[in-house]
């Protein structure tokens, strides 16, 4: 068993793979109500919680009729580049039906909510990162699970976090967050792509980032490590550890992971937290 309980504020991730429909893009209600319902038993339980949450373009391309457009059936865009203007306006269709469908999930149990739209200029910049800071702050005094995007119908390459591991790290180290949950579709940071080697084995449990493991993400891409592969949740790993915050990499196929994570059940890959005394949230997004 891992000592989690004394872990008081979580922040979750959970990514569009895991709760929209493949064949569509639509969102998958079966699941949504799921993750509501586990992250509402956690904040019943005494825990602050904050979810980031990809799907909103995925959503918004479904609800456009323009899926096809845009993207080749995989989950990977055709042109970036060309489509960024589509891309925007599906984040805003598909934010706003996202936002209402965890509003009215979160509503059947009673569960107060709020939406915060982040891009890397709410951290970069001295004011803005002092007042994100102070709502977050607030909005769970109050009781409310933030729920938390890119704000990708203004966001541009300049102004982007380009992936939602990295945004939930950032605001796992911004709030003074104990615990980061990234939900991916494998069971955590393996030794290689499993799917390509039979003798690849699940890391269980980290106590310090090297280049060793770090080399262990190196060239993993596609569906199976989820979007921006696993190189990216070791990019995140490094925020939150030096932050002073613990993480866990598991599978978001069994949303229950996520009660069975906060109450130490050795599940996915765990990484200590090791702080550093020179940590400024900034430095990490100058980086990219």
């Amino acid at each position: 068993m891992r000592d989690f309980a004394s872990k008081k504020r979580i922040v979750i991730k959970i990514g569009s793979s895991s709760i929209t429909h493949k064949e569509t893009g639509g969102a998958d209600l079966v699941r949504l109500e799921k993750l509501v319902r586990e992250l509402t038993d956690l904040h019943n339980g005494g825990k602050d919680v904050v979810l980031v949450s990809s799907g909103a373009i995925s959503v918004g391309l479904k609800a456009a009729h323009i899926r096809g457009i845009y993207y080749d059936g995989t989950g990977k865009s055709e042109g970036p580049d060309e489509k960024l203007k589509l891309k925007q306006a599906a984040a805003a269709i598909g934010q706003a039906r996202l936002m209402m469908m965890y509003q009215k999930l979160f509503s059947e149990y009673n569960q107060m909510t709020a939406q915060v739209l982040m891009t890397k200029h709410t951290i970069v910049d001295n004011v803005n990162r002092f007042n994100a800071r102070n709502t977050f702050e607030e909005l769970l005094t109050l009781g409310a699970i933030p729920v938390v995007n890119e704000n990708d119908t203004i966001a541009t390459y300049e102004i982007e976090f380009g992936d939602n591991d990295t945004l939930s790290a950032i605001v796992a180290a911004l709030i003074d967050a104990d615990l980061l949950i990234l939900l991916s579709d494998i069971d955590g940071l393996y030794t290689d792509d499993p799917h390509a080697d039979p003798e690849a084995k699940l890391i269980r449990e980290i106590e310090k980032l090297d280049e060793r493991i770090e080399g262990f993400a190196k060239g993993s891409t596609g569906s199976l490590m989820g979007t921006g592969g696993m190189a990216t949740k070791i990019a995140a790993a490094r925020i939150a550890s030096a932050s002073g915050c613990d993480m866990v990499i598991a599978n978001a196929n069994d949303l229950a992971n996520i009660h069975r994570i906060a109450a130490g059940d050795e599940i996915g890959t765990y990484i200590h937290s090791d702080k550093s005394r020179d940590f400024f949230i900034e430095d990490f997004i100058n980086e990219g």
